[in-house]
């Protein structure tokens, strides 16, 4: 029998370019979420806590970044179940993080000194406990049930679009000029908030960008590079920044002035957590200038 020639053609797609978009990437988070499901209401491995808030937390950003291109009122209530599964699911993992970001810094203590580390910590393990509780009964609640059958729908069906199509790169263009300027507001303020803020301002342009880089290619993907490179400088920053806070914190909650080594080693970790954001804070300027001359190149010549 002979072999026809024409050859069949992909299945057809009528969903404009973006929310095209919105839908792929959609589809990917959500596979993550729940490849790691399992091993976050187990507890076994904190990578799969990690992974699945990453998850989430990207989903909420592809739909914030996807703008007037999707039906508001849709990404709206989609984005507020994931913003209730996020509150869920951070606090264990940031407990998570810095208990072990606390540990690792006191691992040149004497063995007294670490045991009073471990005296300082008991109030940051408490709370991991009661908050892995509400994780566990939010994972078995009807409303997540109900965000997951949504979220299946979504990559099936994809989302509905706006009444006007918009184009892929004019989702960078907003976050752009609100990173821009919020750098003009760190540049009068200084502040460890004005910093905070700006690191919120490039997640959500990197998120945007990362949305339509499979669509735009090579140069999207340079911006993408460079402003990851700003928010690991700035994360840090403000990791450094909450460490020594709670530190000092915990510390007058567990009463240090009754425990020299205790207020020892809080005085020894909150200077050496100072020492490291103020590193980090020389640094965030030369990570921007690259974010922001990639973010200029590709404006200007689409």
């Amino acid at each position: 029998m002979a072999r026809s020639s024409r050859q069949e053609s992909p299945p057809q797609d009528d969903l404009p370019p973006v929310p095209r978009l919105v839908r792929d990437a959609l589809r990917v988070r959500f596979a993550a979420l729940r490849e790691h499901e399992a091993g976050t209401r187990s507890g076994a491995d904190p990578e799969d806590l990690h992974q699945m808030r990453v998850a989430v937390r990207r989903m909420r950003a592809v739909l914030a970044a996807a703008g007037d291109a999707v039906d508001r009122r849709w990404a709206d209530e989609l984005r507020a179940e994931l913003r209730w599964l996020g509150q869920v699911l951070g606090p264990v993992r940031d407990l998570d993080v810095l208990i072990g970001r606390l540990r690792a810094e006191s691992a040149d203590f004497t063995d007294d000194e670490r045991h009073a580390v471990e005296a300082l910590l008991r109030g940051l393990t408490r709370k991991r406990r009661a908050a892995r509780q509400r994780l566990l009964r939010a994972l078995r609640s009807r409303r997540y049930a109900d965000l997951l059958a949504a979220l299946d729908k979504a990559v099936e069906a994809g989302p509905p679009a706006a009444p006007v199509d918009v184009a892929p790169l004019d989702l960078v263009r907003r976050p752009y000029r609100k990173a821009l300027r919020q750098v003009r507001k760190v540049d009068e303020d200084g502040s460890d908030e004005a910093l905070h803020a700006l690191r919120i301002r490039g997640k959500r342009l990197r998120y945007a960008a990362e949305l339509i880089e499979p669509d735009q290619g090579r140069p999207v993907r340079k911006l993408v590079k460079a402003v990851t490179v700003l928010q690991d400088v700035l994360g840090e920053h403000q990791d450094a920044a909450v460490a020594e806070k709670t530190v000092r914190e915990l510390a007058t909650a567990e009463d240090s002035d009754g425990d020299a080594h205790l207020a020892f080693v809080a005085g020894r970790l909150a200077e050496r957590e100072r020492a490291r954001r103020a590193a980090y804070r020389n640094r965030w300027p030369a990570a921007w200038q690259e974010v922001d001359r990639r973010a200029r190149k590709l404006l200007s010549t689409r």
